[in-house]
């Protein structure tokens, strides 16, 4: 375990628990090493306990992702043509009545995120991690890349855009929070 100190413009010590287990402390400029050191020794139990909970995360995350096998080339091409069979249909549709045009369609295994759209190039990736949602949170996604073409941030006119286009998206976005959420196990 690592202890990764910043030190930064704050009015007191934070400290969280990082993806690899390392415990990241941010500490006020000019407070004295000891009394971080102090801070972190007097918080081992809640670090051993955060720790545990980050790697359960973890494992819980990568058997959801898991569902979907894609070690093999072969693995990832038929996951490939599966959800541009799925995705594509969608995406004439939507693209259509929205008078917008991606300049290139993509699919890649992102578990970051499951769909982006580069407005500078007008691109879209989808993650092909889409095939563990329903149709319905799919084409959730779709219109949301393809509302970026439209506009680019997730401010109010996006949001109008969204309703008008897919007016069932909040009940996909929380319907995909849940499913992902639940078959993670997270709380």
């Amino acid at each position: 375990m690592a202890i990764v100190l910043t030190y930064r413009r704050t009015s007191r010590l934070s400290m969280r628990i990082v993806k690899n287990g390392d415990v990241h402390v941010s500490a006020p400029v000019g407070m004295a090493r000891k009394e971080v050191e102090a801070f972190v020794h007097r918080h081992q139990d809640w670090i051993v306990e955060a720790r545990k909970k980050t790697a359960e995360r973890q494992q819980q995350r990568a058997a959801f992702y898991h569902q979907l096998p894609l070690a093999t080339k072969a693995q990832r091409t038929e996951a490939t043509e599966r959800i541009r069979t799925l995705v594509e249909p969608m995406m004439e549709r939507h693209a259509r009545e929205m008078g917008v045009s991606p300049s290139a369609v993509s699919y890649r295994p992102m578990i970051s995120r499951w769909g982006v759209c580069k407005v500078k190039d007008c691109s879209i990736c989808y993650s092909t991690y889409l095939l563990l949602l329903p149709e319905w949170c799919i084409e959730h996604v779709v219109v949301h890349e393809l509302c970026h073409l439209l506009e680019p941030s997730h401010n109010a006119r996006f949001h109008a855009l969204m309703d008008k286009f897919y007016p069932r998206w909040r009940a996909a976005r929380q319907e995909t929070r849940r499913i992902a959420k639940e078959e993670r196990g997270c709380d």
